[in-house]
């Protein structure tokens, strides 16, 4: 998409970036990586800008439901549904001043310049707007409750539901906060915490307390470490030893679970439907001297004719673990979403099983929060397959997360001490020796 000069000078190219990406994720329910992904303007940017489109952006989908019940009572009468860019840019700019902290006269001049560009005829309304929040807004935010308000009431009844009351409210508090970087090293983790100006979690990851730009790191380009959650980490672990051994990568891209298991000494294939997404994970997997196997495929139908020692299901899901990295997430999702990805994850065990040899171990890991993408699925695993229980001496950190079943739920607000993390499921699976190995 590309902007007329004028309006690139009257606006500023960044903040129309983050503009369209808002409208596109808010409106159109498109992920905000997807959305910025595919405008090449993003691309083209400074580092510096596309970190404030990244940071606006982020901010705005985090604070929303407050950022909402603010224009709310800032307005006589609702804004129409086709008020997208008006809408957009109000939301952006009340992200900007009271959330982000960003001088009033920068947030307010920028976003009318917004409105001159994107909302004809609005921006004496944005102007409005703003300038009274810039009074009365600390006020109003100090009457609200942000966990609440963030988050929408189908997930929050689904945490409650699921986890409790308490535990429903702290993970919405959780998603409040803005997280900090998390890496896998290839070695010598002390080192290279200290080269980060990190720390050594318990379970072995680095935290960076502001990462900046990644690619600008000390030993990013050479490949010493990569971008993971430390929850990530941990799926690709309970394979146990997978030196020498055949290994497949289901749903792989963009590698971060990937190199670990190549590190760790596997033959790996690694399978991905997106053949860009494949591009990213062979960029990685090159700058961290791994060398493996790739296969664009669907993890849910693709058969080798040569069965696997160990499989690696890293499912598509709705995220709802990662709403803190993720912010859009609660806003892009919705009850349905969930239910058909479940059914995709147990098409996709029901493959991985059939690619197992009959001695071999399946890891299925999602980054869910929600049941139905986790527990639920032991309601359907048929004969010939069984848990293989996950022992608390495999997670160190994590101990507490183990379940009665022997599978791993932690919650975002484990490990709070540290920071949290991101939440998930994993279960792992053997062939039981019976006939008929399925999920149904």
């Amino acid at each position: 998409m590309a902007d007329p000069p004028a309006d690139r000078r009257r606006a500023g190219l960044p903040r129309l970036v983050a503009l369209d990406a808002l409208v596109a994720c808010l409106e159109d329910r498109i992920s905000l990586d997807r959305a910025l992904e595919r405008d090449r303007r993003f691309g083209l940017l400074e580092a510096r800008d596309r970190a404030l489109v990244h940071t606006v952006t982020t901010e705005t989908c985090r604070r929303l439901g407050q950022i909402d019940a603010l224009i709310a009572a800032s307005l006589e009468r609702p804004l129409s549904a086709r008020a997208r860019n008006v809408r957009a840019i109000l939301r952006l700019g009340i992200a900007q001043l009271l959330f982000l902290g960003f001088a009033p006269h920068a947030a307010i001049d920028s976003s009318v310049r917004l409105a001159h560009a994107r909302a004809r005829g609005m921006a004496p309304l944005v102007n409005a707007v703003l300038r009274r929040l810039q009074r009365e807004g600390r006020t109003m935010i100090a009457g609200q409750d942000p966990s609440m308000l963030n988050t929408p009431s189908w997930l929050y009844r689904s945490w409650r539901d699921a986890w409790g009351g308490a535990s429903a409210s702290a993970i919405a508090r959780v998603n409040l906060e803005r997280p900090e970087l998390d890496v896998t090293v290839v070695d010598d983790a002390e080192t290279w915490a200290a080269r980060l100006g990190g720390r050594v979690l318990s379970t072995g990851s680095i935290r960076v307390p502001s990462a900046g730009v990644v690619r600008d790191l000390s030993g990013y380009e050479c490949g010493r470490w990569w971008v993971q959650d430390t929850a990530a980490s941990f799926p690709a672990r309970l394979l146990g030893d997978i030196s020498g051994r055949r290994v497949l990568d289901l749903c792989a891209a963009p590698g971060g679970k990937t190199a670990q298991l190549a590190l760790a000494g596997a033959r790996v294939t690694a399978v991905d439907v997106s053949g860009k997404r494949m591009e990213r994970l062979q960029g990685n997997m090159e700058r961290l001297g791994c060398t493996i196997e790739t296969r664009i495929a669907d993890a849910a139908t693709w058969r080798s004719p040569t069965p696997f020692d160990a499989v690696l299901l890293d499912a598509p899901c709705s995220g709802t673990g990662t709403i803190r990295r993720h912010p859009d997430i609660p806003w892009t999702r919705n009850q349905t979403d969930v239910r058909r990805l479940a059914s995709l994850q147990r098409r996709m065990i029901a493959n991985a099983l059939a690619n197992l040899s009959g001695q071999g171990v399946l890891v299925y890991a999602a980054c869910s929060i929600e049941p139905e993408e986790g527990e639920a699925h032991l309601d359907h695993l048929g004969h010939g397959c069984c848990i293989d229980a996950i022992h608390p001496d495999e997670v160190p950190g994590l101990e507490e997360a183990v379940t009665g079943e022997g599978c791993l739920r932690v919650l975002p607000t484990h490990l709070a001490r540290e920071g949290g993390l991101d939440g998930f499921f994993v279960m792992r699976l053997r062939q039981s020796g019976e006939a008929g190995t399925s999920i149904v």
